[in-house]
């Protein structure tokens, strides 16, 4: 098994509070799978990714364990991790087309930062020339500065670069937000390739279109505010959630080829609570069309099938 997370909590710090953004995440990704995570702006999203390789100065590790490849991952100490990033887990950042220094040219910036990791850059050139050709790059985009490429150009690159030193985990942070239709199908496509020529051993793919998420992921893990609520299969998802927010969530969608003149979207009601004093028992229940009197108890993520877990009091049958 690839990865193992338990019962991983991290909150970010404010004058106001703790926001308890991620709330005792447990869940697995196994060898060779593409994970995506998905839910609504807030739920915790690119906490979870984060926390993984990095807690930045306003994230507090609370408590929890991160296991990859039977090693532990130490995420409360940034020390500690720097053996494991780029080489253990790597990240294809949010707004990943800013992320490379624009005052070098990328294959300088490239060689400071395997040299930092104790690798010549004469030693990974020839690789590096191999992956920039797979991606659909010329060789000569090494001796350009960043503002010189388009911003298809920048992500791939950047894809390119995060995953030199084939990482086991890579964690792709809204790597099409920015792009348009045709691109961001070349990326998903580009990402698949990465984990089917062995660059990566597994993945998370964390976005809010699920459309790309049908396109590129095996599983698809579902948020909500802070907790974990489904994950399973993407075809299940898609076809068969169980979750009462998954199932609305899939159903706030467009489907190719509906006209919408006779047949309207449906979104979800309400907003998610506020993650500074969210409320007892299950997070959802508010703007839930199923929510009962057991639903004031927290559901626990449970496994009700081979391959499907569900935070739901009605879909584990618990209607009493």
């Amino acid at each position: 098994m690839s990865l193992q997370v338990t019962d991983l909590r991290v909150y970010y710090r404010t004058l106001a509070g703790d926001v308890k953004a991620l709330d005792g995440a447990t869940f697995s990704i196994a060898d060779k799978e593409i994970m995506g995570l998905a839910g609504e702006s807030g739920c915790g999203k690119s906490t979870l990714g984060n926390s993984l390789i990095r807690l930045d100065g306003r994230m507090k590790y609370i408590g929890g364990s991160v296991n990859l490849d039977g090693n532990e991952l130490p995420i409360w100490d940034q020390t500690g991790m720097n053996e494991f990033r780029f080489k253990q887990v790597s990240v294809i950042p949010q707004y990943a087309m800013s992320a490379m220094n624009p005052t070098r040219k990328i294959g300088k910036m490239i060689g400071e930062l395997v040299e930092s990791r104790g690798i010549s850059y004469e030693e990974i050139k020839s690789e590096l020339d191999r992956r920039v050709d797979l991606v659909g790059l010329d060789e000569d985009v090494l001796n350009r500065y960043p503002m010189e490429l388009s911003g298809g150009m920048k992500q791939r690159m950047v894809m390119v670069i995060s995953t030199l030193l084939d990482p086991s985990l890579l964690i792709a942070d809204e790597v099409t937000s920015a792009l348009d239709v045709s691109t961001q199908r070349a990326v998903a496509e580009t990402l698949v390739s990465f984990r089917d020529h062995g660059f990566v051993k597994s993945m998370i793919v964390i976005t809010h279109d699920v459309s790309i998420l049908y396109q590129t992921a095996d599983t698809i893990l579902i948020m909500y505010a802070g907790k974990l609520a489904e994950k399973a299969p993407t075809k299940t998802i898609i076809e068969k959630p169980l979750h009462p927010y998954t199932r609305m969530l899939i159903s706030s969608l467009p489907e190719v080829g509906v006209r919408y003149e006779t047949k309207k979207l449906v979104g979800i009601p309400g907003s998610p609570p506020s993650l500074l004093n969210p409320p007892t028992g299950c997070r959802f229940r508010a703007r839930c069309p199923l929510a009962f009197a057991k639903c004031a108890e927290e559901p626990p993520f449970i496994k009700i099938a081979n391959d499907h877990e569900v935070a739901c009091w009605k879909a584990t049958g618990s209607d009493a």
